[in-house]
């Protein structure tokens, strides 16, 4: 009886310690752009100006979006690849039986290109109607 008794307390004891005693796993993604200083819109949310980082908890594709006076808006995708201690059946491991702290942090920099000399109204309406009439009348 004393057997159970025990066996049991040192289950509840187990079970009240491991809460306790779990790592965690924190992820980091940094957002660095060439020139520095750019308006990083990650997920159509502004999360702020390069450098920027900021906490992310899933794996898989982001849109990204950057912007700076005097270069080119660039729009693309990121893809953040699940590291092997995140697969499932392991991740159970590291999230809830791991002892220590576990932090994944992902580094992103990307280059932008300056904006070119900006098309004058002139000039614009001159390839739209050049444009228009190639579509029209087919190639000459």
């Amino acid at each position: 009886m004393t057997d159970r008794l025990g066996w049991r307390l040192s289950l509840l004891g187990l079970a009240m310690v491991m809460p306790v005693a779990s790592g965690c796993i924190r992820r980091t993604m940094t957002i660095n752009t060439a020139p520095q200083g750019a308006r990083v819109i990650l997920n159509d949310q502004d999360i702020g100006t390069s450098p920027v980082s900021i906490d992310f908890t899933w794996y898989g594709d982001y849109s990204v979006i950057l912007e700076k006076e005097g270069y080119r808006t660039l729009q693309t995708n990121q893809f953040v690849a699940t590291p092997w201690y995140q697969t499932p059946g392991i991740d159970f491991f590291t999230e809830v039986l791991w002892p220590f702290s576990v932090h994944d942090r992902r580094e992103y920099t990307f280059e932008m290109e300056p904006a070119g000399e900006p098309i004058s109204r002139d000039d614009l309406l001159k390839n739209a109607e050049q444009f228009r009439e190639r579509a029209i009348f087919g190639e000459d």
